[in-house]
């Protein structure tokens, strides 16, 4: 391994450059491709390429979803997505949104994978099966882990709204109630975070949750989806957030526009997700 800038701070500096808290995250559908790429699965990484050149100098990071190219065996196309990010946006770091979630010598091949071959600066994590599950990627203490916690899907509510034991009592105050996931806010942020990389995923579809989440973890990075085509609620969201947080944008980005121009499309979707994220934070 080589070494390599300390994922939390490269993001800061990369967030600071850009004046954005703005990630882009690549789910690349080649059924929504304009033409002539329509339904084309050698051009994913053409068009997530075109979309990062236009969006460069208005991100802080970059969130490939690996699924959306092993599905189309196009792995190799997101290894050249990823050094296409190093050459045409430097500085602003790659978030691979994979959730991978097993233990033992089987984590440490996803990590492997995430790190080594993929060289990604970050990756979601399952906190399921337990630290088991974290601490394999810990022996890469410079990248970045986001630990699923409180999702933007709806049935997120499942199993991470299940009460768990009272928890957090403080002197004169009762005991309350611990719901799952912030369990695994207050175990990411805390035991399982060795050296200071872990930071949570936390969905914009739940602001009220996300204050609840800054209760426990008041410093731990949040990677925030759910704005955009899931219709998170923007301002709620910075608000319970406060700070050191990356509000995600997929679908609105890249898909913005549908015709030769979707790249411009996009660079101006992205133009006012940032402008509209920044006016939110000063409220």
């Amino acid at each position: 391994m080589t070494s390599r800038p300390n994922f939390v701070d490269q993001w800061q500096r990369a967030a600071e450059r850009n004046g954005s808290a703005l990630c882009v995250g690549l789910d690349p559908d080649p059924a929504r491709f304009p033409a002539p790429w329509t339904d084309d699965a050698h051009r994913l990484c053409d068009f997530c390429a075109a979309i990062v050149d236009a969006t460069a100098d208005l991100v802080c990071a970059y969130k490939p979803q690996i699924a959306y190219f092993a599905a189309l065996g196009a792995e190799s196309q997101l290894e050249r997505l990823i050094a296409h990010i190093r050459k045409a946006a430097p500085g602003v770091p790659v978030i691979l949104d994979a959730k991978r979630g097993d233990i033992g010598a089987t984590a440490e091949q996803y990590a492997r994978e995430a790190f080594v071959r993929y060289d990604a600066d970050a990756l979601t994590v399952s906190p399921y099966m337990g630290f088991d599950s974290i601490e394999p990627y810990l022996a890469y203490p410079e990248r970045g882990l986001f630990v699923l916690c409180r999702t933007s899907n709806p049935g997120g509510a499942d199993l991470q709204m299940l009460p768990l034991g009272a928890n957090g009592a403080t002197p004169g105050q009762p005991a309350q109630a611990e719901t799952l996931y912030q369990r695994v806010a207050r175990l990411a942020a805390g035991a399982w975070n060795r050296h200071g990389q872990n930071g949570l995923v936390a969905g914009a579809t739940a602001p009220q949750d996300i204050a609840r989440i800054r209760a426990v973890a008041p410093d731990a990075p949040l990677l925030i989806p759910g704005i955009g085509a899931q219709g998170g609620d923007l301002l709620a969201t910075v608000r319970a957030a406060r700070h050191r947080y990356i509000v995600n944008a997929s679908r609105s980005v890249l898909y913005a526009g549908s015709g030769r121009d979707f790249a411009d499309r996009a660079r101006q979707e992205a133009q006012q997700l940032r402008t509209a994220i920044a006016q939110a934070a000063a409220q």
